[in-house]
């Protein structure tokens, strides 16, 4: 099976093991993920805060460029540019005169339809047919995730179906317990972690990222798993700051969900970068005997 996929700017900068762990799981699941070719930045969160007609734009281009390769589905595993391009294409589709405004100015126009999935969506159905728990060569008996959502994968600013429940969804503890990952239930799973606000406003940041922390260590969970390449990169990068000023002696390793994945389909951890963690991901893996 071929998916159309548009990894966004974070997956080749900052987020680059996201990447290379997008690819690799997915075609040891049998899924081979074609990058769409010439693709742009979806504008995050910058363009729709300034500029409505390039907020939809931007993603309108990729959702061009995707629907012109002939396959029926693009993946995007960015939390923000799977929302800017979910609201994009929502846009378009209610708005005759915009979607006439841009296709004016594109090569490849937003005409044939493309669904547009999450990395949760694109995995449930292998959680639903048994396919996944059933390549997981190891289960993660004893790795007890607090699963973080974030605050852009299940809320939009328009009316566009979420295949999730908004405020405690479950997609993402539906496919850790496929690979025996006993995932903890708490509160901050929806909440936000500050996002850029860690730049211009790190004082909240911390305090927003120290509330997430401090209830999954209460909760019991060894590590944070996301989907969010700038909750990932957040959590993990400032977690040791915040916990010193809120007094969270425990320090969480914030895994992604391809990790857990590519860690249970016996794919190498070094391969897939885990060592690059700013908190120590691998000591927990070791210590579990998972790796």
């Amino acid at each position: 099976m071929e998916l159309a996929y548009y990894p966004g700017c974070s997956l080749h900068a900052s987020s680059e093991l996201y990447d290379i762990q997008c690819k690799l799981v997915f075609k040891r699941l049998g899924m081979e993920l074609r990058e769409i070719e010439d693709w742009n930045c979806c504008g995050a969160t910058a363009a729709s805060k300034t500029d409505d007609f390039l907020a939809a734009a931007l993603p309108a281009r990729n959702l061009g460029i995707a629907a012109a390769t002939g396959l029926s589905e693009l993946m995007i595993p960015c939390s923000s540019c799977y929302s800017r391009t979910l609201v994009a294409q929502k846009s378009l589709s209610s708005e005759p005169s915009l979607k006439s405004a841009i296709n004016a100015e594109l090569t490849h126009k937003v005409n044939g339809p493309i669904k547009v999935s999450s990395i949760l969506e694109v995995l449930a159905p292998l959680v639903n047919s048994g396919a996944l728990e059933e390549k997981a060569a190891k289960k993660l008996s004893g790795l007890k995730p607090a699963c973080y959502y974030g605050c852009l994968l299940t809320r939009f600013p328009c009316d566009v179906a979420v295949p999730d429940d908004i405020e405690n969804p479950r997609g993402m503890e539906i496919v850790c317990e496929a690979v025996g990952a006993e995932p903890v239930d708490w509160n901050y799973k929806t909440d936000c972690c500050g996002a850029s606000a860690s730049v211009n406003d790190a004082e909240q940041a911390q305090l927003l990222m120290s509330r997430i922390v401090n209830d999954a260590v209460l909760r019991g969970a060894n590590c944070i798993v996301t989907t969010c390449p700038l909750c990932q990169f957040n959590v993990d990068a400032y977690q040791d700051e915040g916990g010193r000023k809120y007094g969270i002696e425990k320090r969480l390793p914030v895994y992604f969900i391809t990790e857990l994945i590519g860690i249970s389909l016996g794919l190498d951890p070094v391969e897939m970068q885990v060592d690059r963690h700013l908190v120590d991901a691998m000591g927990l893996l070791k210590e579990l005997k998972l790796i």
